[in-house]
């Protein structure tokens, strides 16, 4: 019987002779080295080949980087040329616009004084002081054509005037608000003298109510003491409050003034401005003492402490230059002096100054001597930091007076006792009302006496204002000049009402707080050429979107879904009075030199910034801008924007846009696109390095929309360059 193949082949398999195994040994040390040469051939030929390519792309490099020196100088200069004649335009507008408003205003002839000019204006506040006009209705006219004048004081000091007038404007400014307020006691005054005669029937005590656009009086009286007495609404004006129980069976008399004016927070905001103003230069000025201690010890001839001093004074240098160091860097030359006003240098946050004086402090004391820790006024804790916080709506004053002496008939006789002391505040908290709280033993948070019994106030948000949360209460210190949050308890909102309720241990003005910064940082933005010298300025913010179209030197506000702002809405302004205007009514857009102490921002170089702005002013006629999310990531030098040619007045299509990165030094066309996975500084193809955004963008457009931005009008130009230097888009998004 024949062998079995299975078992025939395992013989033979096992039968293989030593040379024959080391045969195959060979062929497969031949073939792997076959295929390993052929591997190295293969990755020395791609190598090659990568080589080689980088070498075109080098000499591409180079020669697109020697011809863009070349023309870098004219590219330059063409570029100032158009800034500088752009802004002599501008500058000679103003002048003559400027010029043009003050004879209108010597022309008017309507029996109001000129602000500006000090005989007048003394005239005009020595006859009203002396005035003994009560009458409420012609008060509030008064009133009026004084806050028309505190207005065109506040204009004059905004425009900047010579030196020596700013002092005197301030002082005008500060006598008319005052004078108001105090024509507005007299008229108080004079209605609660007849308030018996004008009680209220199912009450018994007299309540009233009295308006104008600018002011709201509403007065109370307690005529009936009636113990069971809780409070009063002024429905017609959506303003209440309630009493304890102390003061319901007492002549006293409740006034709720609102002003939409704020004649308050500009005595806090400078100081507080102030006190900023002053760590900086104690950040960037050395104590003299340590200065001359310093000194000292170097004439002592001490090695280890002379060479401990260097440091210091190396350290002293760079901080007194830190805020120099970034304007270093810009496309045009420092020493050209662009007297276009520029965005200022972002400071360094005041958590850091401090570090760095401690620091200082430090070395200079030596090295065993530790800093002494901030000693923080608990006093200042609940101050109002108005930076942070806006006040909206104006100021309400919340006041407790004694009733004035009340008329009598007596035999057909109306008498009255006359006081000579005007209109008396009634103090609260009393001796008594202490007492009756002392039951709880409640005590003050800064002080060691027993807390009063509360005051309470509901308040209807104003419909002007556009509040983007339940909004914040503080109230006045008048012996601090401050906005606090302290002593303000159980507070509540109703957004069905759209009104506020708290409580106060006392008598305050008070106001109504928003975050200033509760919109940003911005989520995205758009800028988009709507015709010649007409664009569409869009900022998607935290909370709401805000369109601005701009036409000529005039803004225009859009929003949606918005109620009760068409005051603001749909009304052409200039670029300085919209942002007031929106401030006011709680959209605020608007960044200053403190806003990054309260905002994550994308913090860029302000100069190639504040160049890049001017560019796109220029080009704003024609070409399209929008936000990018790879300029998060370009570093602190760079700039990402997305960028295209739009000569339609339509949403730009997505496959349009180009991403651009703007240096210092060199801008370039960029070859990825926004959605692209991975950022990559590659070169578009066909496009070449420039030194300015404008020749950048200029290569690629069409010979109409070139057109239309040679015969962009100055105005416009400046307007579009006002609005993305106030809000800096490129930082704050």
């Amino acid at each position: 019987m024949p062998p079995k193949d299975g078992k025939s082949a395992k013989n033979k398999g096992g039968n293989i002779s030593k040379a024959e195994r080391e045969r195959l040994q060979r062929e497969a040390d031949e073939q792997r080295r076959r295929e390993e040469e052929e591997a190295r051939v293969i990755a020395e030929r791609e190598e090659n080949e990568r080589l080689e390519r980088e070498r075109i792309e080098q000499e591409k490099q180079e020669q697109l980087e020697l011809k863009d020196r070349e023309r870098r100088e004219d590219e330059l200069n063409e570029l100032r040329h158009i800034l500088d004649e752009n802004h002599s335009a501008v500058t000679a507008w103003e002048s003559e616009h400027r010029d043009k408003a003050k004879w209108e205003r010597y022309m008017r002839c309507d029996g109001s004084p000129d602000p500006s000019v000090q005989p007048e204006i003394n005239s005009f506040i020595s006859l009203w002081r002396e005035d003994s006009e009560t009458q409420i209705q012609r008060v509030l006219e008064n009133c009026a054509l004084a806050l028309q004048l505190t207005n065109e004081l506040d204009f004059l000091l905004s425009e900047g005037p010579d030196p020596s007038v700013p002092q005197q404007y301030r002082e005008t400014l500060l006598c008319l608000q005052s004078l108001i307020h105090c024509k507005l006691n007299q008229a108080t005054e004079e209605l609660l003298k007849s308030a018996s005669s004008h009680s209220d029937i199912e009450t018994g005590n007299m309540q009233t109510s009295v308006q104008d656009e600018n002011i709201t009086l509403c007065l109370w009286a307690n005529l009936n003491k009636n113990p069971r007495f809780k409070g009063f609404r002024f429905e017609e004006v959506g303003l209440g409050f309630e009493l304890p129980k102390p003061l319901a069976v007492i002549d006293i008399a409740v006034r709720i003034l609102h002003t939409r004016h704020d004649h308050l927070s500009h005595h806090s905001e400078q100081e507080q401005l102030q006190r900023r103003r002053s760590m900086m230069e104690a950040v960037l000025t050395p104590p003299i003492e340590s200065i001359a201690t310093v000194q000292d010890e170097k004439m002592e001839g001490e090695g280890d402490e002379g060479e401990s001093s260097k440091p210091v004074e190396e350290d002293s240098r760079s901080v007194r230059s830190d805020s120099r160091k970034r304007s270093a860097v810009s496309v045009i030359s420092a020493k050209e002096g662009r007297k276009s006003s520029s965005v200022k240098p972002l400071e360094e946050g005041e958590c850091q100054m401090e570090e760095i004086t401690t620091t200082l402090e430090a070395d200079q004391n030596g090295s065993d001597s530790s800093p002494a820790e901030p000693v923080i006024d608990s006093s200042e804790v609940h101050i109002v930091d108005l930076q942070q916080f806006t006040p909206l709506g104006g100021v309400f004053y919340f006041d407790v007076f004694h009733l004035p002496p009340q008329s009598h008939i007596v035999k057909g006789w109306e008498m009255r006792e006359l006081l000579e002391t005007g209109l008396q505040v009634f103090p609260y908290p009393t001796e008594q009302s202490c007492a009756q709280s002392s039951t709880s033993v409640r005590l003050d948070e800064h002080s060691s006496t027993v807390a009063s019994l509360p005051v309470g106030v509901t308040v209807a948000l104003p419909d002007s204002i556009l509040f983007l949360e339940d909004p914040h209460v503080a109230r006045w210190d008048p012996i601090g000049q401050h906005w606090r949050a302290d002593f303000i308890s159980e507070a509540s909102y109703d957004a069905e009402t759209r009104s506020i309720s708290f409580e106060m241990n006392a008598f305050y003005a008070f106001t109504l707080l928003q975050e200033s910064y509760i919109n940003m940082p911005f989520q995205s933005w758009e800028l988009r050429p709507l015709g010649q010298d007409s664009a569409l300025f869009t900022i998607t913010g935290a909370l709401i979107e805000v369109s601005i179209t701009v036409k000529g030197k005039q803004c225009m506000l859009h929003m949606e879904e918005t109620k009760n702002l068409d005051h603001l809405l749909g009304k052409w302004m200039s670029p300085s009075d919209l942002q007031k205007a929106m401030q006011r009514a709680g959209i605020n857009i608007f960044v200053n030199e403190y806003s990054d102490k309260y905002v994550s921002i994308n913090s860029k170089d302000p100069l190639i910034e504040h160049t890049v702005y001017e560019q796109m002013a220029l080009m704003s006629s024609a070409v399209a801008f929008s936000w990018s999310r790879w300029n998060t990531q370009c570093g602190q030098e760079h700039l990402v924007l997305q960028a295209c040619e739009q000569l339609e007045a339509g949403p730009v299509a997505e496959e349009a846009w180009s991403l651009y990165l703007l240096g210092a030094q060199r801008n370039q066309h960029l070859k990825m696109k926004e959605h692209n996975d991975s950022f990559s500084p590659e070169l578009a193809e066909g496009s070449e390095f420039h030194s300015t955004f404008l020749h950048m963008l200029r290569q690629d457009m069409s010979t109409e929309g070139q057109a239309r931005v040679r015969q962009s009008h100055y105005l416009y130009t400046d307007t579009v360059q006002r609005l993305l230097c106030a809000t800096r888009v490129l930082t704050y998004s």
